[in-house]
């Protein structure tokens, strides 16, 4: 079953267990060390991560490594490119305004 990768991302677990990863490919044991939860939940949210495609696993000999899966995640940054420019160009509206503002005061 594919997921939401937007639903993988609002949780707060899966968003800190991507940041790990971005750093360095992890086990499942390393990874749940980092968090006050059961290794049994900190499985489940990488199966939805692994389910949605934002990490990949690895096997290295007898252990399973996790990483970020860096196309997927420029995938999203892309689609949030278009957010990020309409944003911008109303701040840069609302700068002005606000240097009118300023201006018209003195």
């Amino acid at each position: 079953m594919r997921r939401d990768v937007f639903q993988a991302l609002a949780d707060p677990t899966r968003r800190a267990i991507l940041l790990l990863l971005a750093s360095q490919a992890m086990t499942p044991n390393a990874i749940a060390e980092e968090f006050h939860t059961s290794r049994q939940a900190v499985s489940k949210h990488i199966q939805m991560l692994t389910e949605c495609e934002l990490v990949k696993q690895e096997q290295q000999g007898r252990e399973i490594y996790y990483s970020l899966e860096i196309k997927k995640m420029k995938e999203i940054d892309k689609w949030l490119e278009q957010f990020k420019k309409i944003w911008e160009n109303r701040f840069d509206q609302l700068d002005n305004v606000l240097l009118t503002l300023k201006k018209n005061k003195k």
